[in-house]
């Protein structure tokens, strides 16, 4: 049996993943192989107290696989990053400084796993226009926003683009409602292809774990 534990900013980031992964967590648990998502109470705590609760689930479970997987947006925030490098380099150091703390195996490295969303997880919606057109009831929308989806910045992140979309349509964007319902319709391959930069790795280092 593996177990891989999902770390993740907030409620839409879980449901959302649910959605989008439906059918693999189903055809991974038939194999006694579980994916959990767990959503922790934003960046601040996910990047904080992710590393940690990765430590002790990592010890405990000899089979299991912890990732960490934030927004990038907001820049330098618990501290100083803009990119997903230099994100992913400072989660690394302060999970090595609490295995140093702790007295634990540093070996545990191996098991422990950070991915972002670039800028924010409605990146997503933003390359699902087929399945967002549906979701606003409309045919064609004006294009607000880059391609590649990911070329997004932090002036202009994700789920700004998706708020304006929803209020010029009179509508009212709700994550933990709207981000499932898009996802849910969507293609995950279909989602890869047009996200290469940071979710796609995500998605290939979660798949290669379960098959593995």
């Amino acid at each position: 049996m593996k177990e891989i534990f999902v770390y993740v900013e907030g409620p839409s980031d879980k449901l959302g993943l649910e959605a989008i992964l439906y059918n693999h967590i189903q055809l991974a648990s038939q194999k006694n192989n579980y994916i959990y998502f767990i959503a922790l109470n934003g960046k601040d705590a996910l990047l904080n107290k992710g590393p940690i609760k990765a430590i002790n689930i990592l010890k405990n479970k000899k089979n299991s696989h912890v990732f960490i997987v934030p927004d990038l947006y907001p820049q330098n925030k618990p501290f100083p990053h803009a990119s997903y490098e230099e994100l992913k380099n400072e989660v690394e150091k302060r999970f090595l400084y609490e295995i140093k703390r702790k007295n634990s195996d540093a070996g545990l490295i191996h098991r422990f796993h950070v991915h972002c969303f670039k800028y924010e997880l409605e990146v997503l919606l933003l390359a699902s226009p087929e399945i967002l057109l549906k979701r606003l009831g409309k045919e064609k929308i004006r294009q607000t926003w880059k391609i590649p989806v990911e070329n997004q910045n932090f002036n202009k992140p994700p789920k700004k683009v998706i708020e304006f979309l929803f209020s010029e349509n009179k509508k009212r964007y709700k994550d933990t409602a709207d981000i499932p319902w898009v996802l849910e319709r969507s293609q995950l391959k279909l989602l890869m292809e047009r996200c290469p930069q940071n979710f796609t790795p995500f998605i290939e280092d979660l798949l290669a774990i379960i098959s593995a």
